[in-house]
């Protein structure tokens, strides 16, 4: 049986503020769990209706009952897993590094972690507004990408001015991503859902790019910022 103590640390690891308190995240579904388990981040304690043959120590079964107790799912998914979040690693200055100014939804950081790791970029570098990278549905969405990105919050200003590398930002009136001679290092950057890149970042930007509308009406505002950011490094890795 889960114990009072155990429900109350699983639900109020939802909010950042506790996470940062006590150190962990959690991780749901099994093909997401067994990933972070073959990386280098270290397991606390998993709660499953279904054995994993693990330490025993860390590992609780459970009945389905309880785990929809204390899942943030709507369908639980077998297994619910507590990490510790890992130590900041330092950011890595080579190759092509995607910056995020202020994202805020969940899903687009989580896709955006998956497309740096399908397009082999290692540096994710989030403003400190960013949404947090262990909230649970950045991590979902991650489908065990986390482990192979190294996301890092800063000063992106600063991060910047104290860079070599040439910045690109993504912007509307940029000039057509397909007319660009890209290079193999650089930074990109992707701003805000609602309101782009801030006028702040566009003060350090070097190049502004953009992805032209195809449309007879032109009648659509802007593209995803994940959608964007995926079209926008296949270009980088085409050149």
């Amino acid at each position: 049986m889960l114990s009072k103590n155990q429900i109350k640390l699983i639900t109020s690891l939802k909010q950042k503020k506790q996470r940062q308190q006590h150190g962990f995240f959690v991780v749901e579904g099994v093909k997401t769990i067994k990933e972070l388990l073959a990386s280098r981040l270290k397991l606390h304690e998993l709660y499953t209706t279904e054995s994993f043959n693990i330490d025993a120590k860390t590992e609780v079964l459970i009945s389905q009952t309880e785990l929809k107790r204390i899942s943030f799912l709507t369908t639980p998914n077998t297994a619910l897993a507590i990490f510790e979040i890992p130590k900041p690693k330092p950011i890595d200055n080579k190759g092509l590094i995607v910056a995020l100014d202020d994202v805020r939804d969940p899903g687009n950081l989580g896709t955006i972690i998956r497309l740096c790791d399908w397009f082999g970029v290692k540096e994710l570098v989030c403003s400190k507004e960013t949404v947090d990278c262990f909230n649970p549905k950045v991590i979902q969405s991650t489908m065990g990408s986390i482990t192979r990105v190294n996301v890092s919050y800063v000063d992106l200003i600063d991060f910047i001015k104290t860079n070599k590398l040439p910045v690109f930002g993504a912007f509307m009136e940029g000039e057509a991503v397909y007319n660009k001679q890209l290079p193999e290092e650089g930074i990109l950057i992707m701003g805000n859902e609602a309101n782009g890149v801030s006028k702040e970042v566009e003060a350090t930007v070097t190049e502004k790019i953009s992805i032209p509308r195809f449309g007879d009406l032109q009648a659509t505002e802007s593209l995803n910022v994940a959608t964007a950011t995926a079209i926008l490094l296949s270009e980088f890795r085409r050149r």
